[in-house]
């Protein structure tokens, strides 16, 4: 079912400098100081060109456009000769300082767009109109995919994974680099025999989206575009992804926890006392550190959420399904029973009345993956609350998609985060 295809990468020349200080990490997660210092590392940073900078009075999509362009007559970027896919792998330890290494290793190439309701690649999430509206126009002056989207398939056998490995076991990785966090390696592999033979791994494998939702969409958005405008673009039939084994030992998925704010005469009382319709509520001490913190949601067989706040903190654990059969009788058992469902449903909607365009729009809600800046936000008085999770299963995110249906945004936190700028797909390049 999924179509994917080798390609002419673009790439950094050596004109441009060490690839460590070109590349930066995906565009959602830098702040603009952070992105004023990849600059500051180095002018030709693809920083530059995946988030460019608000100019006054200016087109910044169009000024990226222009960057790219002259990039390219100067040699700082190049296409490749050859058609190739791609071989990255990330080694990076889940706790910096006494976490196992991890080694997560994928395929980067093109894959045909399908619309969702084929079922051949399918998301988890759902996703904001603005991000969009922003990558859109950022395709629209550039014709370029600069980052992959992070996509996971199902191979019982670790067939494809097996292909990969045994390629890199022969040729040396074209980069090798680490960040300071995770350990690079991107091999390039143009052999027809093996693209053959990973693409034919694929023709009977769904694909699942992990992350770049908003990236999948604005590549259907921007074919769409292009076909009613009339714009021979053939390359915009296919996007750049990278794709793993969704049994992966090197897969991370941590929690996005939810801060409650600006709620008009917020009670932790009130609240706890109202959850007891739905939940066993075990009141404690406050957490020391994310570790107790994770050490006390971890349950073989119950679906347990935390809870904070600077009056109360306590374990609230499910008493049984019933309640979100009833609420949530159109979804099925395995979008009923995720963790973040079950908050949305019973805790933000029901006793809160933090609606869905409420939390799309981020009035009383706030999104954030460190424990140690939720409790601070709430210690602060910026936030009345916050609520700690347990990560989603990938397991989860594999049953919840295969249904067709998505999951709540900021669902999933897929770690470490793919490195934007070690191969680029121009359209352009692709017949």
């Amino acid at each position: 079912m999924a179509d994917i295809r080798a390609f002419k990468g673009m790439r950094y020349t050596e004109k441009a400098g060490g690839i460590a200080e070109l590349v930066c990490p995906p565009y959602d997660i830098i702040s603009e100081a952070e992105r004023e210092a990849f600059v500051a590392r180095n002018e030709r940073n693809v920083i530059r060109l995946e988030l460019p900078a608000d100019t006054s009075g200016g087109d910044k999509y169009a000024e990226a456009g222009k960057i790219l362009q002259s990039w390219l007559d100067e040699e700082i970027l190049a296409a490749d000769m050859n058609e190739g896919l791609y071989v990255y792998e990330l080694a990076f330890r889940e706790n910096v300082e006494t976490g196992e290494l991890k080694t997560l290793r994928g395929l980067v190439c093109l894959v045909r767009l399908e619309e969702f309701s084929s079922g051949v690649v399918l998301p988890h999430e759902e996703t904001l109109s603005k991000a969009k509206d922003d990558r859109l126009n950022l395709l629209k002056a550039t014709n370029s995919n600069f980052s992959q989207i992070y996509s996971l398939y199902q191979d019982a056998a670790h067939i494809t994974r097996q292909r990969l490995d045994n390629l890199a076991k022969i040729t040396e990785p074209r980069y090798d680099f680490d960040d300071g966090l995770v350990r690079h390696r991107l091999w390039v592999a143009n052999d027809p025999v093996f693209i053959e033979a990973v693409h034919d791994d694929f023709v009977d494998r769904r694909l699942y989206i992990a992350d770049g939702h908003h990236r999948y969409e604005t590549a259907l958005n921007y074919r769409r575009y292009c076909a009613e405008n009339n714009l021979y673009n053939p390359g915009a039939g296919y996007v750049m992804m990278f794709l793993a084994d969704m049994a992966d030992d090197g897969l991370v998925v941590f929690p996005t926890h939810r801060l409650i704010r600006d709620m008009e005469g917020f009670d932790s009382s009130v609240l706890l006392s109202a959850c007891e319709e739905f939940f066993d509520v075990e009141e404690i001490p406050p957490f020391e550190s994310a570790e107790s913190m994770s050490e006390a949601l971890k349950s073989d067989n119950s679906k347990m959420l935390a809870f904070y706040s600077r009056e109360k903190c306590a374990l609230l654990t499910l008493k049984d399904g019933k309640s979100m059969a009833e609420i949530l009788p159109e979804m099925s058992a395995a979008y009923q029973m995720l963790d973040v469902s079950i908050l949305h449903s019973l805790i933000l909607e029901r006793l809160l009345g933090i609606d869905k365009e409420n939390m799309a729009n981020q009035r009383n809600l706030r999104y954030t993956r460190s424990f140690d800046e939720a409790v601070a936000s709430v210690n602060s008085g910026e936030s009345n609350a916050a609520f700690f999770l347990n990560p989603t299963a990938v397991s989860e995110i594999g049953e919840v998609a295969a249904c067709g249906e998505k999951m709540p945004q900021k669902s999933t936190y897929f770690y470490p985060k793919l490195i934007t700028g070690l191969v680029m797909n121009k359209l352009d390049n692709t017949d």
